[in-house]
């Protein structure tokens, strides 16, 4: 087992099945996962934060492995029962979920924080990896389509991204800060993962934040990031709708673009091997790979690549 300090950025599920694989390679009481929140939504009346929830079912073996997302083998009682009182059901929250959420919007008006209603959240399920909701604030992940503005939860499954994509914004982070743990965890790092997710509206948020790109181009640790784009196509989600309606090609370089300024390692699936030496231009070094999560051994196997770069000189 690696015994490396990493920090990895996250949000959805590629990362969270990139994340299971990490566990396994290094020691997981050494590694800090810091988390998409702009996707957070209000529903019910409940603060509801699918991409934590995503990571931490995901990392406690409890997650639908179909869906990749909520709990497996779930009932949806509470919501069938809502349905007739005019509530809608294009969010599916099932009735094991729905006690995460009772949980996490309890504590929220008893005056904690995200950070410590996640902590609280990672101990019910004895997770030994850190978790860090990316900031305490609101951000909202705003898509601005043919139709109108949605918020993307919205967007994603209630209108199943069908919408032709011409904006992408985030309400309320020019007035966010990173949490001070964030800052913390970019510091105190031997090597930082940016793993497999949208670097749209997964990644992007969490750059956003101010200073956090600063950290990351600071760090002395080595920067890795996995591409999500393997062979001009995203490995689920709607990453090539939105990177094409915002007039970018849907490409491992692309991504490797937008990392540009902090990354020192860019890990790409072999299906891009053409792309190695445009993408080694940008100034940094180039992994070929099998990218594609199939199963746990494949999760290994990229964890594993993405470590050894950085013990890498």
């Amino acid at each position: 087992m690696i015994d490396l300090r990493v920090t990895a950025l996250a949000g959805g599920i590629g990362a969270a099945r990139f994340l299971q694989g990490l566990v396994r390679v290094i020691n997981p009481r050494k590694l800090t996962i810091i988390v998409n929140t702009a996707d957070d939504i209000e529903l019910f009346g409940l603060h509801i934060s699918p991409d934590i929830d995503i990571v931490i079912y995901t990392l406690a073996g409890v997650v639908d492995p179909q869906k990749g997302w909520g709990f497996k083998n779930d009932s949806f009682c509470c919501l069938d029962h809502l349905h007739p009182f005019h509530h809608e059901k294009w969010f599916q929250i099932g009735d094991r979920d729905l006690a995460t959420h009772i949980h996490r919007t309890w504590l929220m008006r008893q005056g904690w924080n995200l950070t410590a209603i996640t902590e609280s959240i990672r101990q019910r399920f004895s997770l030994k990896p850190r978790i860090l909701p990316m900031t305490q604030d609101a951000v909202v992940t705003k898509i601005g389509t043919d139709q109108g503005v949605f918020h993307f939860q919205e967007y994603l499954v209630k209108r199943r991204a069908r919408d032709g994509v011409q904006k992408v914004f985030f309400g309320g982070i020019k007035k966010a800060k990173a949490s001070p743990e964030v800052f913390e965890a970019i510091r105190g790092a031997d090597g930082i993962i940016v793993c497999p997710s949208n670097p749209i509206v997964s990644i992007g948020p969490i750059l956003a934040l101010k200073g956090v790109r600063e950290a990351l181009r600071k760090t002395r640790a080595e920067i890795v990031a996995i591409s999500p784009i393997v062979g001009g196509k995203p490995i689920k989600g709607p990453a090539a709708k939105i990177m094409s309606g915002l007039g970018m090609k849907v490409s491992a370089t692309q991504v490797a673009r937008l990392y540009q300024d902090f990354l020192d390692v860019f890990i790409i699936d072999y299906a891009d091997r053409k792309l190695e030496k445009e993408i080694a231009s940008l100034g940094f070094r180039v992994v070929v790979t099998d990218t594609i999560m199939k199963d746990l051994p494949a999760k290994i196997h990229l964890a594993r690549v993405a470590c050894r770069t950085l013990k890498s000189p």
